[in-house]
C-alpha cells in the first residue's frame, strides 16, 4: 500500500496575495516541479528573469502575459497555453488575471549536459 496521497492543483487556492505563491511539488537533481499561484502579481518594471535552467510552463486557470527581453509583443497567456524557455533566455511577467487566481505549472529543468 502506498503512503502517497492524491492531491489537486486547484485545491485551497488563495484568493489575495501579497507575493506570488511558489510551491515545490516534486524535485531532484536535474529537474523540480512548481505550482505558481498569482492574484496580479507582475514583475517590477525593471525586473527580468535571467535562469541558469531550462523552464517550461504552462497556464493552467487564468491569464498571464509574459514578455521577453528583445521583443515589443508579450506572449499572452490562456488555460492550455505552454511555452519552453531556455536558459539564460531573459523574461518578465507583464500581467497576471487580478480577479481571479492564475495557476500555473512550471518544470525546471538543468541546463547541463549530462555526458560532460
Amino acid at each position: 500500500m502506498s503512503d502517497q496521497t492524491s492531491q489537486n492543483l486547484f485545491a485551497n487556492l488563495p484568493t489575495d496575495l501579497t507575493d506570488e505563491l511558489v510551491s515545490v511539488l516534486a524535485e531532484s537533481a536535474h529537474v523540480r516541479i512548481e505550482r505558481l499561484v498569482s492574484t496580479g502579481q507582475c514583475s517590477e518594471p525593471v525586473f527580468w528573469y535571467d535562469q541558469e535552467e531550462h523552464e517550461w510552463v504552462i497556464v493552467l486557470k487564468g491569464q498571464a502575459r509574459l514578455l521577453f527581453e528583445n521583443e515589443d509583443d508579450p506572449v499572452t497567456m490562456l488555460p492550455g497555453d505552454h511555452v519552453l524557455i531556455p536558459a539564460h533566455r531573459r523574461h518578465r511577467v507583464e500581467w497576471t488575471t487580478p480577479d481571479e487566481s492564475t495557476v500555473w505549472l512550471a518544470v525546471f529543468y538543468s541546463n547541463r549536459d549530462p555526458q560532460k
